[in-house]
């Protein structure tokens, strides 16, 4: 495979591409050490990306837990596959249910407790991926996450620091778990400072023995349903029972010889191909990287990406458009040309037709590659924890409206809209890169400009992660500390509301790549871990 980088080019950074044969790359050490002992003992990809997600449970907490949520999509050596291991509503979830308890007037379900909490799914993933193209046993797959769980590891810096941000919240120290589990000694762990989490080992443990069996169809599901029953929740055994993750197809956007593959909604991957398809329409490349212009078209066919997929992403029996209707070359080169290159503008869905979270990629020298991200959602997710058992609870009901006009209207049984997106990058039918960025809304545009530099700048997997970064939300474009200021002002100066900020949860994401650079037993890798976490990329 040609190699397209510039290897010389680079931003301001203490990290630099890691080349292997195999590799794991997340946002704490500890986990991508445990997925490179599962390669070491003869595992895969597979094997790799299963152990390094359940470690990310125990050592990053605030942003993924074990009631989390998951996405992967993965190349077997022949093909892509992709898992949607997003959860279900509960039974007892009507709009009804939540009109009566929050208010005629209630747009959503709350943000915490456990009226947020969906069926968790990320144990289902890793029983299926384990199970479909799995080398080691499933137990062993565990043993590194129980090991840490157990015997504890010192809090990192930008982990501590969203921990921090959350005890601050009491929506969060308040719900029933929450401090028992995640503010020992009354408060946060400081930097450096041992936390362990004994409980939830316990139910590692209950996962190991039984295949994952005793989190859906046994003991730890009963506990949910107990708590949910002691604190106004809805949630019983039975929606755990009847939880089985989608194996699905996924949807792609060619883009300049490339080709880039997201999982099909309830997701918003499908927001990066929007925007990669209507800027396809502009000579990009020839246009300075860090300039305004560059910035400007991406910025806009980002607005206009949201514009469609806030409208009509839903669960897919519930959408009233097809995504194939949405990526439509000929509707995108319409949406395209509504973009004014010396104009900031605001835009409506087209058609006439009515971020906590944690990623990780792992590639092996058979030529496996693992996409992977889970997430608790908006930090320590409803920040309910089940006593006995860790169990820390996501909050993705959240992303429901009770809108009965929208797609996305909460109903039993039912995903809500997705924001975690796993992504991976081909080219001529071949594996070329797996890859995502975390951090909510910001998950899609991080998509798109990393992307964009790697592919019409060959800026290679590591400056891209490294390169300033803005962020559209609510009609404002944040710029990331290092976005050159001449730039900044040249997008004020086209009328795009452009304010600096430091967010101290989500940032401008956080990305984890890895390129393949030809015969994977040969050339090997070069990977990438985003200096915005705590993690690296490691390999051997």
């Amino acid at each position: 495979m040609s190699n397209p980088f510039d290897w010389s080019a680079g931003y301001a950074s203490q990290r630099s591409p890691v080349f292997a044969r195999n590799v794991v790359s997340t946002s704490h050490p500890l986990a991508a050490q445990a997925g490179l002992r599962m390669l070491q003992k003869g595992g895969n990809a597979v094997d790799a990306a299963v152990a390094t997600a359940a470690v990310m449970t125990i050592v990053e907490p605030c942003s993924n837990g074990l009631g989390s949520d998951a996405f992967c999509i993965l190349w077997d050596g022949k093909e892509l596959h992709g898992l949607n291991a997003s959860g279900n509503a509960p039974a007892g979830w009507t709009p009804e249910y939540f009109r009566r308890k929050y208010g005629a007037d209630a747009k959503a379900p709350p943000k915490r407790g456990w009226d947020s909490v969906t069926v968790p799914g990320a144990v289902s993933a890793w029983m299926a991926l384990s199970s479909r193209f799995g080398k080691l046993p499933f137990a062993e797959l565990m043993a590194p996450a129980i090991e840490i769980a157990e015997r504890g590891y010192a809090v990192p810096v930008i982990i501590q620091q969203k921990w921090a941000n959350a005890a601050s919240l009491p929506e969060l120290t308040e719900q029933p778990g929450f401090a028992q589990a995640f503010l020992p000694q009354g408060r946060q762990p400081n930097v450096g400072e041992r936390f362990s989490f004994p409980e939830a080992a316990r139910t590692l443990k209950l996962i190991a023995d039984t295949k994952g069996e005793a989190f859906y169809r046994g003991e730890v599901a009963a506990a949910a349903e107990a708590h949910a029953r002691a604190h106004g929740g809805v949630m019983t055994a039975a929606d755990f029972a009847a939880y089985q993750p989608e194996w699905v197809t996924p949807i792609g956007r060619d883009y300049r010889g490339y080709r880039l593959h997201e999982i099909p909604p309830n997701g918003q991957g499908i927001a990066a191909l929007i925007a990669l398809g209507i800027l396809e329409k502009f000579d990009v490349a020839s246009l300075p990287v860090d300039g305004i212009a560059s910035q400007h078209l991406q910025i806009e066919a980002m607005k206009l990406a949201f514009a469609d997929v806030y409208r009509y992403v839903a669960e897919p029996r519930s959408m009233t458009l097809t995504p194939e209707q949405m990526l439509d070359d000929a509707y995108l080169a319409s949406r395209a040309r509504l973009i004014d290159p010396k104009r900031a503008q605001s835009y409506g869905p087209g058609h006439g037709l009515q971020g906590g979270t944690i990623y990780l990629t792992a590639a092996d020298q058979s030529g496996m590659m693992v996409s992977f991200i889970q997430s608790n959602y908006m930090g320590f997710g409803s920040g309910i924890v089940v006593p006995g058992y860790g169990l820390s609870l996501q909050n993705r009901g959240h992303g429901f409206t009770l809108d009965p006009a929208r797609e996305n209207l909460v109903g039993p049984g039912k995903r809500p809209f997705h924001t975690i997106i796993p992504a991976f990058l081909t080219k001529d039918g071949q594996p070329v890169m797996s890859f995502g960025v975390m951090g909510g809304d910001m998950q899609p545009q991080g998509h798109l400009q990393t992307t964009v530099r790697m592919i019409d700048y060959h800026q290679h997997p590591q400056a891209a992660c490294d390169a300033p970064r803005w962020r559209y939300f609510g009609g404002i474009v944040n710029n990331e500390a290092g976005f050159d200021p001449a730039t900044a002002q040249g997008l004020r100066d086209l009328g795009h509301r452009v304010e600096p900020f430091a967010d101290s949860y989500q940032d401008y994401g956080a990305g984890q790549f890895i390129w393949r650079l030809g015969d994977p037993a040969v050339e090997g890798y070069a990977a990438a871990s985003d200096p915005r976490r705590d993690g690296q990329a490691a390999g051997y």
